[in-house]
Formats: structure tokens, sequence, C-alpha cells
């Protein structure tokens, strides 16, 4: 007997949004009462991040939906770009030869457990060492890409990236991975000694930054234990991971470095560094 079909809609809905949208999908096949409820916006209000509407004003293309629930599907399967996302323009050059990140583009998307925010950087928005120089470092559009344009590493002695964000804009207790989204180009060679870091910025010392960071030896080619195939037909690999409390630690960056410089590496396509929930 369905006992939970004869209970109130509204206390359905509540019980349900105390649980999460995982949990939602799969109650909502236990009862008919529960697969009632599991439609109603309030349910699917609670999943969503409290200031979505900012973040969606932000889109550079309409949000379409017809329910809440479809909204939180939409953001899962389908990230959205921010801050005119789809019109970049060639950055200007930073100190020490790096190209400093142009406008603050990136995409944001949900995650399909948890509803919490993910962001990912574009490629053009990170600090990437001499991709201001042809030779080193080239734009280029591919189809499968977040992002209008993506760095194409071809030659180059000293391998530097790094990018950051606030941790305001992530969601709050919440545990954060880094990723390197990437791809190889040709005969792709080097790259085997790599050292990724991240840490929260505001901190007083770099003694108390490598404390509150995580430093990982990486290696993207094959026999690198982090590296991944992602559904989109890229590859990641994490860099290290934190937590966010409150929302109120300022910045935390994110760096992939050559271990060894002066060595020549080429061949490696970026996409961008995306901050997800672990």
């Amino acid at each position: 007997m369905d006992y939970f079909a004869h209970l109130p809609e509204g206390c359905i809905s509540e019980i349900l949004s105390l649980t999460s949208p995982e949990d939602t999908a799969r109650l909502s096949a236990t009862s008919k009462g529960f697969k009632a409820a599991a439609e109603s916006d309030s349910v699917w209000n609670r999943f969503l991040p409290p200031d979505l509407t900012d973040i969606i004003s932000r889109s550079a293309s309409p949000v379409v939906y017809s329910n809440k629930k479809e909204l939180y599907f939409t953001l899962c399967n389908s990230p959205i770009l921010l801050d005119d996302g789809a019109k970049l323009v060639r950055p200007t050059t930073g100190p020490g030869h790096y190209l400093s990140g142009g406008e603050r583009v990136k995409s944001f998307s949900l995650d399909r457990r948890s509803g919490k925010k993910c962001f990912m950087i574009a490629a053009r928005q990170l600090d990437i060492i001499w991709g201001n120089e042809d030779h080193c470092c080239q734009w280029a559009s591919l189809a499968d890409s977040r992002f209008s344009e993506v760095a194409v590493i071809r030659r180059i002695i000293w391998f530097d990236i790094r990018g950051k964000i606030a941790t305001k804009m992530l969601s709050e207790t919440t545990n954060y991975a880094v990723y390197l989204v990437f791809r190889f180009a040709g005969s792709a060679y080097g790259l085997q000694s790599s050292r990724a870091l991240v840490r929260l910025v505001s901190r007083e010392s770099n003694e108390e930054d490598a404390q509150n960071g995580a430093d990982n030896l990486v290696n993207l080619f094959i026999g690198g234990v982090r590296r991944q195939e992602r559904s989109d037909g890229w590859m990641e690999v994490e860099m290290g991971s934190f937590y966010n409390d409150a929302g109120d630690d300022g910045d935390v960056e994110a760096q992939f470095i050559e271990l060894w410089p002066f060595r020549w590496e080429r061949g490696l396509i970026v996409q961008g560094f995306e901050f997800r929930p672990k």
C-alpha cells in the first residue's frame, strides 16, 4: 500500500526538499505521492543556488525553461557562458611575459548530484607564460570547446598557467576540486613532471598558503594516475582541492607549472580550469 499517497502534497514537498536532487529523483519512482510532489517548483527551488537569478542575468544567451526542475537539469546538462563569453578580445600582455586574462569569461553549471555551483575559467582568462608569443602559444577555435578560443601550446621551455576565482562565487560549506581541462595536439612531448598547486591567496604568508593548499606532482601522459576522460570528449587532471566554508576567504588560485623549467614542451591544448564539488 502506498501510504505516502495519502499525505498532503505540501507535506511531501517539504520532505523531498530536505533531501537531495538525487534522492528526490529516486523517491519519485517509489510512490505516486512522491512523483507528483517531485515535480513542484517549491522542491526544486530548494536545490537551486540562492543567487541563481543574478548568475542567469549574466548569461551570454537566454536560458529557457518551463519549470524549476527543467531549469535544474538544463544547467546540469548544458553549461552557460557568462560575461559576454562569445565576445573575446585579445588580452594585453602582463608582466613577466605572461598573457593575462582579458574579459572575465567563464562557464557556469550545476553539479547533478548536489546542485552545487561549478565554474570553468576560459583559457583566455588564465595567466599563461609566453602566451603572447605566437611561436609559443596560438589561439584556436574548436567546435567542441565551450569557449570561442582555446590555447594551443606549440613549443615552450617553461610551462606555467595560473587562474583564480573568488570563493564568494562558489557554494558554501563545500569541498571543491580544481581540474585542468585539456587535450593533446599532434606529437606532444614533455609535460611528464609538472607541479599543481591550489591555494587561498588571502592567507598572510606563503608558508600558510602551502599548509592550506594542495601541492601535487602531475603527469599528463598515460600513467598519470589522476588523468581522466570526460564525457565531453576532453581530458582532465585534478590539480588539487580546498574547502570553501562561508565564501569569505577571498580568491582561490590554481597553478600548473613545469617542475624543471628550460626543457622543451609542446602539444598541449588548454580549454580552461574547472572548479567543481568533489
